[in-house]
């Protein structure tokens, strides 16, 4: 009984670390694990969440909540900007950064309005939001980017191929927000928090840091180094603070993904699947072991990378392991409402697969009929 706290706690985790040792029953464990290992988004996260702890420790993202409740009068339009903020985030500093970052933006918004019966919702469409807004750039997603580099894309070829989708994307995730209640939005037991300015400027900084980090402007080796120092002088609580769980759940995939791409058997598999339809298997491909694999993998099969581009975008929106974002989703969501993951699971696989397969059938007929 002790152990049913961690465990809940820890599901995708201990799920994660499951299929992996699973995995290395076929893939006996050598030197090339080490390359399994992407480093640099590794670092990124690390550095992320730990800037994004030390605001909170400052109520950075209590003032920032307050702020929104200030402008969006409603439950549905606070919802929405929230949504939006993450959407418009995900083009610019990847998906995973900008659910690391707005995530507990859209937490203090509810939590601090008495509306936490929203969470699942939000947290739900921020995810959808951070997976399908990032495809629009070559940088908004790592499948993009290695996509982008692997087939030599034109920029505005690549614009080209996501534009409907991804305008597709927006106008269904917003008549989702339509159907949330239009409840005024008052802040409950408010509390006086001033900012702390030199603090605040300092921890931009690092942030800027950090998503610096994601497109080389700052080595990551340099960029972890110098979040690291500088937050164990000025908050060592946040440095304890920092989701660890997550870093190894990833950690756990790297491996697993790794692995399913060296076994023969699915590798003959997949690429005879791909060479039928690259849309639909690039897609369902995506369902067991995530877009990032899938993109490295099955390019190995196809020269039909317009296809691909799309399938491993809109298969991002799906199974709870076929984005590594959903797993930042998901770990944020247990984190403060533990019980309530089954819930929290139905809903996804409701919305998620909702939109992805309507994103599936209209690229299908765009590109099939």
């Amino acid at each position: 009984m002790e152990a049913l706290p961690f465990v809940k706690k820890n599901v995708v985790f201990l799920i994660a670390v499951a299929v992996a040792l699973l995995t290395c029953f076929f893939v006996k464990p050598d030197a090339q694990y080490l390359g399994y290992f992407d480093f640099k988004t590794l670092s990124c996260l690390f550095a992320t969440l730990a800037v994004v702890c030390a605001l909170r420790n400052i109520r950075f993202f209590r003032i920032l909540a307050a702020k929104i409740v200030a402008v969006f009068k409603t439950v549905r339009t606070a919802i929405i900007a929230l949504v939006y903020i993450t959407f418009i985030g995900s083009m610019l500093i990847a998906n995973d950064m900008a659910l690391i970052t707005f995530l507990p933006l859209g937490y203090y918004v509810l939590k601090s309005t008495d509306n936490r019966r929203y969470m699942a919702f939000t947290f739900i469409m921020q995810n959808i939001a951070a997976n399908l807004g990032g495809m629009l750039t070559p940088f908004g997603n790592p499948q993009n980017l290695y996509l982008y580099s692997y087939f030599n894309i034109p920029t505005g070829e690549f614009l080209r191929i996501m534009l409907l989708p991804f305008i597709v994307a927006i106008l269904l995730i917003t008549v989702c927000c339509l159907f949330v209640e239009k409840d005024a939005l008052e802040i409950k037991n408010a509390e006086e928090t001033k900012l702390n300015k030199p603090r605040t400027v300092i921890y931009s900084i690092l942030f800027f840091i950090s998503i610096a980090m994601v497109f080389s402007g700052v080595p990551y080796t340099v960029g972890v180094l110098i979040v690291f120092v500088s937050l164990l002088i000025l908050d060592r609580k946040a440095l304890l603070q920092v989701d660890y769980g997550l870093l190894l759940t990833f950690c756990a995939f790297f491996v697993f993904s790794g692995n399913m791409a060296r076994i023969p058997a699915v590798n003959q598999f997949l690429g005879g699947l791909v060479e039928k339809n690259t849309l639909l298997y690039g897609f369902l491909s995506c369902q067991f072991i995530s877009n990032v694999p899938s993109a490295v993998l099955l390019s190995k099969f196809t020269q039909n990378y317009q296809e691909l581009l799309v399938a491993v975008n809109i298969g991002g929106a799906g199974t709870l392991i076929s984005s590594l974002a959903s797993l930042i989703t998901f770990r944020e969501f247990i984190r403060h409402e533990p019980g309530r993951a089954k819930r929290y699971i139905k809903l996804f696989t409701v919305y998620n697969f909702g939109i992805s397969l309507v994103l599936l059938l209209l690229m299908h007929f765009v590109y099939h009929l």
